[in-house]
Formats: C-alpha cells, structure tokens, sequence
C-alpha cells in the first residue's frame, strides 16, 4: 500500500551562485539560470571564480579545452576563448559557456 505521507527531500540542485571572470562585464549579465555568456577583455589574464547553490555540487572549469583552477588566472588567447564550467550535483547537471574574446 502506498503511503502518501511520504517526505521526499528536493531534487539536487547543479547551478552557479556566482560567476566572475576578474573584472570583465558578462553579457548578459550572471544569472544562476543563464548559460551562455559573452565578454570581452585587452587584459592577458583573469581570474575565474565560480560558486554554487549548493555546497555539495562539484564545478569543473576548463578554459579553450584546458582544465583550469577555480579562482585562478586564465590566461586569454588573441581572439575568441571558450571558457566551459560544469556542474554536478548528484544526477543534476549544468554547463556555462563563455566566450571571452581578447583583442
């Protein structure tokens, strides 16, 4: 017989909280819902940090294919980088893309 008392906790949740690439202005701007992003920079390097709704979720950066460091400089082609995060939280999961264009 089913039980229709039964407490069920919520789905997990796989989004960011915060994104920051150093000082560049994203396009649009953050939001935990939005995942393609735009920016444009003269600067070399940036600092990427990102953050999530929940402290258990796990983020992995990689900038133009590479595995990157949250919270650490990326270092900017001339041109177009691609700046892929993801996010997982037990079964969920989030990707944001960025391109972040150096001239």
């Amino acid at each position: 017989m089913a039980d229709d008392n039964i407490h069920r906790g919520k789905p997990p949740v796989a989004t960011l909280s915060l994104l920051v690439i150093g000082s560049l202005v994203l396009s649009p701007a953050f939001a935990s819902g939005v995942f393609e992003y735009t920016a444009t920079t003269t600067n070399a390097t940036n600092k990427i940090t990102a953050d999530t709704l929940s402290g258990s979720a796990l983020i992995v950066i990689e900038v133009n294919g590479v595995a990157h460091v949250n919270g650490a400089a990326a270092n900017w082609l001339l041109g177009d980088n691609t700046v892929v995060i993801t996010v997982t939280n037990g079964v969920a999961t989030e990707v944001y893309e960025i391109t972040v264009t150096k001239s």
